[in-house]
């Protein structure tokens, strides 16, 4: 087994345990399918308790361990916030005048079992609930760093490009942008919202940030690479609709073999800023960078 797939493999201990932790509270913080309006928090529920990889909240679980974080409520309401925003993303992401994406963690997508209007809500609903949960943490800091990476600058502003492009030959710059907003920049909050609340230093926050941005840029490549090379049944999602919406990704810019040379020169680029966190045992978050840039599913 090489280095990299052995470290990967102490990662997904890591996040099997952030995972439950998250699916505990999430559970915990959402309102129940008994509350009204019911048909809206039944598919709140159902699109956010699907399972899922709960990347996010365990960055926010990792940064806030490296950085000295003490045991408290806040890193909970963070790392719930973090997953619902991801999840109102692949809500909007899968509506038919989106991607139009039929399955999502192998189960159909929240349009499919709820409708349209729903979905949509519910995305909503989501996001709005996310804001409620990090505000609670009382560090306003927190909270703008999160909204940058959720709107124009991030998130949304990259959703809008990819929109935009779709169907057009781009060049890579374009694609980088798409890929460092719509991905990257949530993943990176993620990381620095971790160290935020556990007081890290200027300095260790503008390395957190560099490595969050690096592996970020590795997980969408490696999600464009998947795409292609992936089965419905492996991904749990369906596989092709890059090529089929003619989205601007790595692959149809450089071809595969290049993609793939790129995503090992992020991850190898990410590593470069835990070197400058000196005096700090850096191997968990190694360890989920190999994880991100080996991963199959």
């Amino acid at each position: 087994m090489s280095d990299i797939a052995t470290m990967a493999k102490k990662a997904e201990a890591y996040l099997e345990a952030a995972g439950k932790q998250t699916e505990e509270k999430l559970k915990e913080y959402v309102p129940s399918e008994s509350e009204i309006p019911v048909s809206l928090h039944s598919a709140m529920r159902y699109a956010l308790l699907a399972g899922g990889k709960r990347l996010r909240p365990a960055l926010v679980k990792a940064a806030y361990d490296f950085f000295g974080g003490k045991p408290l409520d806040s890193i909970y309401l963070a790392m719930c916030s973090l997953e619902m925003l991801h999840t109102f993303s692949l809500i909007h992401d899968d509506l038919p005048c989106m991607d139009d994406d039929d399955f999502r963690r192998g189960k159909p997508t929240t349009h499919k079992v709820y409708g349209e209007a729903t979905a949509v809500l519910a995305g909503d609903a989501l996001c709005i609930y996310a804001f409620e949960l990090i505000a609670k943490t009382g560090n306003i800091t927190v909270v703008e760093e999160l909204a940058r990476a959720l709107g124009t600058k991030g998130m949304i502003g990259g959703q809008i490009i990819d929109t935009e492009s779709e169907g057009k030959a781009v060049d890579l710059a374009t694609v980088d942008y798409i890929h460092y907003h719509k991905t990257a920049a949530l993943i990176e909050a993620s990381l620095v919202i971790g160290a935020l609340l556990a007081n890290a230093k200027k300095e260790e926050l503008e390395l957190i940030r560099g490595f969050g941005k690096g592996i970020g840029l590795v997980f969408q490549i490696v999600d464009d690479i998947l795409d292609i090379e992936s089965s419905t049944e492996e991904l749990g999602k369906d596989v092709g609709s890059d090529v089929k919406n003619g989205k601007a990704t790595y692959p149809a810019v450089l071809g595969l073999e290049v993609s793939k040379q790129k995503a090992m020169e992020f991850y190898n680029e990410s590593l470069t800023y835990l070197e400058k966190l000196e005096g700090k045992d850096t191997e968990n978050l190694k360890n989920i960078a190999a994880l991100i840039i080996s991963r199959t599913h």
